[in-house]
């Protein structure tokens, strides 16, 4: 009897395995994956389409003019805006308004997510936070040179977000560079 209900058991835990390491056709996106299967065909088959939808704000407009001026300015071309990195990026400053600090957490995550979706094959990351305006955030990583490398990289585009925490006042940039 005890043999009988031992196996029995045993069948039941072997069909329970088995069907949930199959996944339903709708478990196969995450919130992660928010394009369907035209758009991603649509990045890859052209990578400057940009499918995804960011308003950006007068701060954010700015910094990017700025940033471009000064790549210009030394020889270099500009930098396409993409709608997906300033979402990414948008992201990160909410993720650091939420713990309070200022950081590159989860970079490797952005970066992977990045070139899944638009086809980087390289990402940066700039962070600031404190900084009242676009210029004083741009000064200040043009005076370092870790984040000046990435201002002047061999990147093709970008995408930026600036926000603000409500609680503090204190303003968060985050500046993500990605070639495409």
């Amino acid at each position: 009897m005890k043999l009988k209900s031992l196996f029995a058991l045993l069948l039941v835990l072997v069909i329970c395995t088995m069907n949930s390491c199959s996944a339903d056709p709708y478990e196969t996106l995450t919130t992660s994956d928010a394009s369907t299967d035209l758009e991603k065909k649509a990045v890859k088959e052209n990578p400057t389409t940009d499918l995804y939808n960011y308003s950006y704000t007068s701060s954010e407009i700015q910094l990017m003019d700025l940033i471009n001026a000064y790549r210009v300015s030394i020889g270099l071309s500009s930098l396409t805006k993409n709608n997906y990195i300033s979402l990414k990026a948008e992201e990160h400053n909410n993720y650091m308004i939420s713990t309070n600090t200022l950081s590159h957490d989860n970079f490797n995550t952005r970066f992977d997510n990045i070139m899944k979706t638009v086809g980087a094959i390289s990402v940066g990351e700039n962070v600031a936070d404190v900084y009242s305006t676009p210029q004083a955030a741009l000064n200040a990583w043009l005076n370092s040179p870790a984040h000046k490398k990435n201002i002047i990289g061999n990147f093709t585009h970008f995408g930026i977000s600036i926000r603000e925490n409500s609680v503090t006042g204190k303003k968060y940039y985050t500046n993500i560079f990605a070639k495409i």
